[in-house]
């Protein structure tokens, strides 16, 4: 398994429409795509008093990653859907990708009240 860890710095108070868009919006749209949200939402910390986000993705290879990314974000359902509510709003963004056990997946999900 592949997790995609993605950190996003925003403009400043732009946190709580980043998270709706994300969270009613993006991720739904991904799903779509084939594209497995393990977790997204707000930072608990902010680093230098900004406002920060995350995305984690798992894919079960590079490649699929390669090709579900290029399908989802040459879309017209993302470039005419959430693809501005979302660009507009983050200042800069950080991905990293690493491989793990597929265990590690349902580890990482948020816990639910």
């Amino acid at each position: 398994m592949f997790l995609e860890i993605r950190t996003y710095r925003l403009r400043p108070g732009t946190i709580d429409e980043f998270v709706r868009v994300m969270r009613e919006e993006a991720m739904p749209l991904l799903a779509r795509f084939g594209i497995r949200v393990v977790a997204a939402g707000a930072s608990l910390v902010r680093e230098d008093g900004h406002e920060e986000a995350y995305l984690i993705r798992a894919f079960p290879s590079l490649a699929v990653r390669d090709r579900q990314e290029a399908a989802f974000y040459g879309s017209d359902a993302w470039r005419d859907g959430p693809r501005e509510a979302i660009l507009s709003r983050i200042e800069s963004y950080h991905t990293v990708v690493l491989e793990t056990a597929d265990q590690s997946v349902e580890v990482l999900r948020p816990r639910r009240p």
